[in-house]
């Protein structure tokens, strides 16, 4: 499996009651389909997948399935906190046609989520899973940041193909890049740093800045390849405000609205108690973010 370019974790659309809308969920992939995205995250932590049922999420698989066409890559989020029901909720992604899931470390027993634990976590889920498998460190969320070693020994596991890394440590991700196989992939888990990972070797961006800056972001990445590197230096600087706001400043509330303030018929929404939507202050001044960036 290639993996390269720029991927978005979607968001999933809810209404004000916080129940699913799935005809939004798939009018914002046809959206983001007329652009030259690799493909799609559904279930991300931008999806907010901690708050969904088994069933709720085996609906936005099946509606991503639909709206997602055959040059496009479907990763499905399928992590959870059990081997045993990641494994599960793997298959079901399988059938519903996802291309590979994408599997966060379990990380609610902190003190037991040792290398050895990981390893054989991740081991036993690839043997599994009828799709390739690729490894979510998410340090921000789950206090667990998987370490090169155990990276490198789960490269060599023919089922794994990929890390989506969010620590941001670029020398850790050059590590990784330096033993392991040359079909394997290192993702960076932001946009924010994606030109750096480039430069080092990583090959694709899943991105929360990519649901708002498609065409930016993968203008990075085209300049990157053709190696117009001051061009791609630009671009990533003047993208960095745009990625905090939609992550670390005002995280998923703020990804919605900056959705509705595109004006491009997308749409955003509330997020899911007890998460809250963005107050009207903040809106502001995410809207003088997004002008300063040029994608309003």
């Amino acid at each position: 499996m290639k993996i390269e370019g720029v991927f978005p974790p979607i968001p999933t659309p809810f209404d004000a009651d916080g129940n699913l809308l799935l005809d939004k969920f798939k009018s914002n992939i046809t959206l983001w389909n007329k652009t030259a995205l690799s493909g799609y995250v559904v279930l991300g932590s931008n999806g907010e997948a901690p708050m969904l049922t088994d069933d709720e999420r085996a609906a936005l698989w099946q509606a991503a399935r639909e709206a997602i066409p055959s040059d496009k890559l479907f990763l499905a989020g399928a992590g959870v906190e059990s081997t045993r029901n990641t494994i599960a909720l793997a298959k079901r992604a399988a059938e519903l046609g996802a291309d590979a899931v994408m599997c966060v470390t379990p990380n609610y027993y902190k003190a037991e989520m040792k290398p050895a634990a990981l390893v054989n976590h991740y081991r036993v889920i690839a043997d599994a899973s009828p799709i390739p498998t690729i490894i979510y460190n998410m340090p921000a969320a789950t206090a667990i940041d998987i370490d090169a070693n155990s990276v490198i020994q789960l490269a060599q596991h023919p089922n794994i193909v990929a890390i989506k890394d969010s620590s941001g440590n670029v020398a850790k991700f050059a590590n990784i890049i330096r033993e392991v196989r040359p079909d394997f992939t290192v993702i960076a888990g932001s946009g924010g740093y994606f030109y750096p990972a480039l430069c080092i070797g990583a090959k694709a961006t899943v991105a929360a800045l990519a649901n708002v800056a498609p065409r930016e972001t993968i203008a990075i990445y085209h300049a990157f390849c053709n190696g117009r590197h001051d061009e791609a230096q630009r671009l990533q600087l003047k993208l960095v405000q745009l990625n905090a706001a939609v992550t670390t400043r005002w995280n998923i509330p703020g990804l919605k609205a900056a959705l509705e303030e595109l004006n491009q018929g997308f749409y955003g929404g509330p997020p899911r108690l007890p998460l809250r939507p963005l107050p009207d202050e903040d809106r502001a001044a995410l809207r003088k973010v997004m002008q300063d960036a040029g994608v309003i």
